[in-house]
């Protein structure tokens, strides 16, 4: 009976030893296509815009710097500005030439990925929303004279790939000019 016993586990030993020495066979496989856990994107959703802000008041624009070589002055209305748990900074941005012509856009700002999207714009009559113009989510431009979107993202509203905080404290830092550059110390 031990000798059987013996047979078998050398005969099981010689097996398994068998299968270890073997040479795995060349495959195409790209085992290069390696990513870590949190590098891995998950399938993102973008919060259902369903209703737009009211149209911005001059007593609730805070201004904002985007470039000295430009001749418009860039504001935010303060009571359109949302931070959503989709990552999507939104807000209402009131751009003014010298000689008082406005653009008044309703846009988000998608911190994770450095891209805007146009939710609606101020309609022909002064009056409404045009949600006609709204557009995909797109990449910043950082080199544009008029980029302001890459001034809010980089200054006010996004930093290591997400929000800097609340509506609240984004807000007061766009009030007190403190930017993302002048808090590092």
């Amino acid at each position: 009976m031990k000798a059987l016993a013996l047979v078998v586990a050398c005969a099981a030993t010689g097996a398994l030893l068998a299968g270890c020495s073997s040479t795995p066979k060349p495959t195409n496989k790209d085992d290069s296509a390696f990513t870590y856990l949190f590098d891995r994107k998950p399938n993102w959703t973008e919060n259902k815009v369903d209703a737009l802000p009211s149209l911005p008041l001059a007593g609730n624009l805070i201004q904002f710097d985007v470039s000295g070589n430009t001749p418009l002055t860039f504001a935010l209305d303060s009571k359109s500005l949302t931070v959503g748990d989709d990552g999507v900074v939104r807000y209402t941005v009131v751009v003014t030439s010298p000689s008082g012509a406005h653009n008044v856009n309703y846009e988000g700002i998608r911190c994770d990925t450095y891209e805007w999207r146009q939710y609606a714009a101020l309609n022909a009559d002064h009056d409404g929303w045009d949600d006609t113009v709204a557009t995909q989510f797109t990449r910043i431009e950082d080199s544009t004279l008029n980029g302001y979107q890459a001034s809010l993202y980089q200054d006010y509203f996004c930093a290591n790939k997400i929000p800097t905080g609340t509506a609240k404290q984004i807000l007061e830092n766009m009030r007190y000019k403190r930017t993302a550059a002048s808090q590092i110390r």
